[in-house]
């Protein structure tokens, strides 16, 4: 009778945890479904970069499936194969956020030349609506785009002032926050307005090269950042590789997972701070 029940309430339980399972699964499919889209149908499309949500959907799955399968049989930790998964969830967002700070930083590069060559067409003489033409036509992307959209978006009935607006909204950076102010001042109060961007655009350039000059002499410090963090990582798995039976406790143990979870969150907090420390604003 005792085992009879005993049989039941293990069956019970099984199902009722393999139910909640395929739910948090499926929860977790819709989560990431909606992450990926709005990835691919908003930041993606603002970065210029046109991807079908499907595949894009079928690149992060692939990376789901394949991230926690290679942990699992590097290390044979169901642990660090969840912590794998969780990772993987937010490597589109990751993606998307490192590939829109390298846009802004190499659309801050080009601005001193695109003010350069906007200042001389003001100085021939030609309107301020055909020198972003000029500029759209001919300065790479993503200058040359940015300064499309403002043009197009002037086309479509919207006011000089609100298409800056917009346009600072995609652009959060202080180069072009001074850029538009020039704009705006000398729209509204005139003045001249080539002279301005000339000198906008040598401030700018000098700034740039301060900022080059500082990150030559931190880069040692972000290398150590990346070698603190990836140290310990490398040695765990040299260790574990060299004595397996002891090291398996790491892996296989309440404690061992508890271990790697301090691990984890002192390595992140040493990145963390030794980025900001090294990360130095002009």
């Amino acid at each position: 009778m005792n085992t009879t029940l005993l049989v039941i309430i293990t069956g019970i339980s099984t199902t009722v945890l393999f139910f909640l399972l395929l739910m948090g699964l499926q929860t977790g499919a819709l989560w990431q479904k909606r992450q990926v889209e709005e990835a691919s149908q908003q930041t993606l499309v603002d970065l210029f970069i046109f991807i079908d949500a499907r595949r894009l959907m079928l690149i992060n799955l692939i990376v789901f499936l394949l991230l926690p399968t290679f942990a699992w049989l590097l290390t044979g930790s169901p642990f660090v194969a969840v912590i794998a998964a969780v990772a993987a969830l937010f490597l589109p967002r990751a993606w998307v956020a490192r590939l829109r700070s390298k846009r802004l930083k190499l659309f801050a590069r080009q601005m001193p030349d695109g003010l350069l060559m906007l200042a001389s067409s003001l100085r021939a003489g030609m309107g301020l609506g055909s020198s972003l033409e000029i500029l759209a036509k001919e300065q790479p992307a993503p200058f040359s785009q940015e300064i499309g959209l403002l043009l197009r978006t002037q086309r479509m009935g919207v006011s000089f002032d609100d298409a800056l607006s917009r346009l600072e909204v995609r652009l959060p950076i202080e180069e072009f926050r001074l850029f538009t102010a020039a704009l705006r001042i000398a729209r509204s109060v005139g003045g001249n307005l080539s002279e301005t961007l000339e000198t906008l655009a040598h401030t700018l350039s000098r700034k740039a090269e301060v900022e080059g000059k500082i990150a030559s002499l931190t880069a040692q410090g972000r290398m150590q950042a990346w070698v603190m963090t990836g140290l310990p990582i490398g040695l765990i798995l040299v260790l574990r590789a060299m004595e397996p039976g002891p090291m398996s406790l790491l892996f296989h143990s309440m404690l061992g997972w508890a271990v790697l979870a301090v691990i984890a969150l002192m390595e992140f907090a040493g990145f963390f701070f030794i980025r900001r420390i090294v990360s130095i604003e002009v």
